[in-house]
């Protein structure tokens, strides 16, 4: 109670703490979470003189056993009152003499409440911010690509098309909402509301990622059904409902519960504080297991689809393109964020550089599978490609005649003048 209440409360340090902690570690952003590691230790004395004492006061603090990594940081701190009745942790006037596993020893030249915290820092790895900015910006030109596609191509329109329409959509808004405003965290108004916003679009492009696997194990199921009315039908009445109303339900209760939680000192993201980082996790974590089922259930449906089929070489090329495109969704839709879970141990590092490089690439991916991939799009492409030729063509042919005509009218003009 008390214990988690003080540990949410900030962490103010001197300015040569501040100095030395950015020497010592200069890809490291300012701390995001606070352990409290001991008990709030009390000092009065009936002296009235308990400011820059002469001798400092030794504290000697017994905590759980712990071992600091390399983004973590000890701190003695004592209890600072502010105007308003608030107040913070903060190290001004004391310092740690030595810390074990489980003791720490503080010395502090006033009296206060005092205890041990470790601060908990994000390493940033070097060029991450890069491969993430070029790798967004490849993604968002092939979510445009695709989302042109998937509206002005004709013959491709159907219920797959438009869940390929609106997850192409919602990722392209999170990411360029996310490139352009995560780090705008002047405003804390704003910067809550961006948090908001990412936290809406995002868990709205994983629920189509989930509608785009209930899709593909539904058309597994009726491969050999001519009629797929009733799948349509099904696909029609709830996608839309369930794509966007059930993250707007989720962003509503975070919200209505935990506001003050949306955007933090560094990011316009959600805090990780209270667990709410699992109002996305969770529904994230959820999505990735039914997409799961569906794409092993689906793998099974085809496995006997392809056992079944002998002569139909149409139908059995069909399906193993069905096949392919299970395997992509699932690379797609699952691959990438198991990497960021999996972002633990020593090869934490390599985890977080093979996250980023996919999942930012998550647009391609998609423009590559969904459209570059489909026979019915390439022929789109070419009649497109050759309709702009033809009008080019066209257009210079026009322009050449006009200026041959206008070359041609000239000498009469100048022969009627001689006359």
């Amino acid at each position: 109670g008390m214990g988690k209440l003080l540990a949410e409360a900030r962490l103010v340090l001197e300015s040569e703490k501040q100095a030395v902690l950015h020497g010592t570690h200069k890809r490291i952003l300012p701390g995001v979470s606070l352990v409290l590691l001991s008990d709030v230790i009390s000092a009065f004395t009936n002296n009235k003189y308990t400011q820059n004492l002469s001798s400092p006061i030794t504290f000697i603090f017994s905590h759980h056993v712990m071992s600091p990594g390399p983004t973590q940081k000890v701190f003695c701190v004592f209890w600072e009152r502010s105007q308003g009745g608030c107040g913070h942790w903060s190290t001004r006037g004391c310092r740690m003499v030595t810390t074990t596993d489980a003791i720490t020893i503080c010395q502090c030249n006033h009296l206060s409440s005092f205890a041990v915290l470790m601060d908990h820092y994000n390493e940033e790895l070097p060029g991450l911010a890069v491969i993430t900015h070029v790798g967004l910006g490849i993604s968002l030109l092939c979510l445009l690509l695709a989302a042109l596609t998937f509206l002005l191509c004709k013959a491709i329109q159907n219920t797959s098309t438009s869940i390929h329409l609106q997850l192409s959509i919602c990722l392209f808004l999170a990411h360029l909402l996310f490139l352009t405003a995560i780090e705008q965290t002047e405003i804390k108004v704003l910067c809550a509301i961006i948090a908001g916003a990412l936290h809406y679009l995002y868990l709205a492009s994983f629920t189509w990622m989930l509608l785009e696997g209930l899709n593909l194990f539904l058309t597994a199921r009726n491969l050999m059904v001519v009629n797929y009315s009733s799948v349509r039908r099904f696909m029609k009445k709830i996608m839309f409902p369930v794509g966007y109303g059930v993250p707007a339900i989720i962003v509503a209760i975070s919200a209505a519960s935990r506001p003050y939680l949306y955007g933090t000192p560094t990011r316009c993201w959600l805090h990780t504080g209270k667990r709410f980082i699992w109002s996305f996790l969770g529904p994230v974590c959820a999505i990735f297991s039914v997409n799961l089922v569906f794409f092993l259930m689906t793998l099974w449906l085809l496995k006997s689809k392809l056992s079944s089929l002998n002569s139909d070489v149409s139908t059995l090329q069909n399906t193993r393109m069905l096949t392919f495109k299970t395997t992509a969704q699932l690379i797609i839709l699952g691959c990438t964020w198991c990497l960021g879970i999996l972002q633990v141990g020593p090869a934490a590092h390599v985890m977080a550089y093979l996250f980023t490089i996919i999942n930012s690439l998550q647009g391609f991916f998609i423009f590559l599978v969904y459209c570059l991939l489909s026979q019915q799009v390439r022929e789109q492409y070419k009649k497109w490609f050759k309709g702009i030729r033809n009008r080019r063509a066209e257009s210079e042919k026009y322009t050449l005649s006009s200026k041959v005509m206008s070359d041609s009218s000239r000498p009469s003009m100048v022969r009627g003048e001689i006359k």
